[in-house]
């Protein structure tokens, strides 16, 4: 029985997520998996805000190529990174439980944000329901992972920090959460939460390994969310969100 090779982000969550996928793999399974770390276009220009980088799948794309040179079995995304058109010749076999899909601040509650506070995201999507709530604040392109996202709060170069709930429960931060918000105030991002594993469409053995880590309802959110944010032209070019 071959050993799988998972690809994946550097960063501290991508790589919480390749190790679930692989221990969720075993356990099922009883099949053993490696992981193998490749940088991304998007993990390379940190400091350049997603609007100005432009183009889709800069989270995904070196992963996707790697699996069609076959240097890796499988590549392990946030299903937030994928975009809806993906080559042809790749398949999702599974689509994990879904996380918890809303959006948090650290740093401080929103309304004890003073006027003028330096707010960090990098999603226009949340930049967008920040400002319809609290005009008043310096809203600020955040590029980096989120211990480093975190380190400028901490620092008080900002005070505070728009993030996903999910990634902080996974990476083991939910105590730094100082708010949670709504879908009626912050509407997530279509497949904010969820984890999806690709592989090669002619990997039939593979995709049949991962079918016991496939979650059938969140799939089928996943994809209905997808479809509206392909028939809108959405991307991360688009503040585009969905209620849950």
């Amino acid at each position: 029985m071959r050993t799988l090779r998972i690809g994946t982000r550097g960063s501290l969550l991508a790589k919480w997520q390749a190790e679930f996928i692989r221990k969720q793999l075993f356990a099922a399974t009883g099949i053993e998996a490696e992981i193998v770390v490749i940088k991304t276009a998007g993990d390379k220009m940190q400091h350049a805000p997603l609007m100005q980088i432009g183009g889709k799948g800069i989270f995904i794309k070196e992963l996707e190529e790697a699996l069609l040179g076959e240097t890796i079995d499988l590549a392990v995304h946030s299903v937030k990174d994928v975009p809806t058109d993906t080559p042809s010749r790749l398949i999702f076999p599974a689509v994990c439980r879904r996380g918890d899909v809303r959006d948090c601040l650290v740093g401080s509650t929103l309304a004890n944000l003073r006027q003028g506070a330096r707010v960090g995201t990098s999603s226009l999507r949340r930049q967008a329901q920040l400002r319809h709530l609290r005009p008043d604040l310096d809203l600020r392109d955040m590029r980096g992972n989120v211990d480093t996202r975190l380190r400028k709060v901490e620092s008080g170069e900002y005070e505070a920090v728009m993030l996903s709930k999910a990634g902080l429960d996974r990476l083991g931060l939910s105590q730094r959460i100082s708010e949670i918000l709504s879908p009626e105030i912050s509407m997530p991002a279509v497949g904010q939460g969820a984890i999806a594993v690709e592989c090669r469409l002619k990997d039939t053995e593979a995709a049949d390994q991962l079918a016991p880590l496939d979650d059938q309802e969140t799939r089928t959110a996943v994809i209905a969310e997808r479809a509206l944010l392909s028939a809108l032209q959405g991307g991360c070019q688009v503040p585009l969100g969905l209620p849950p």
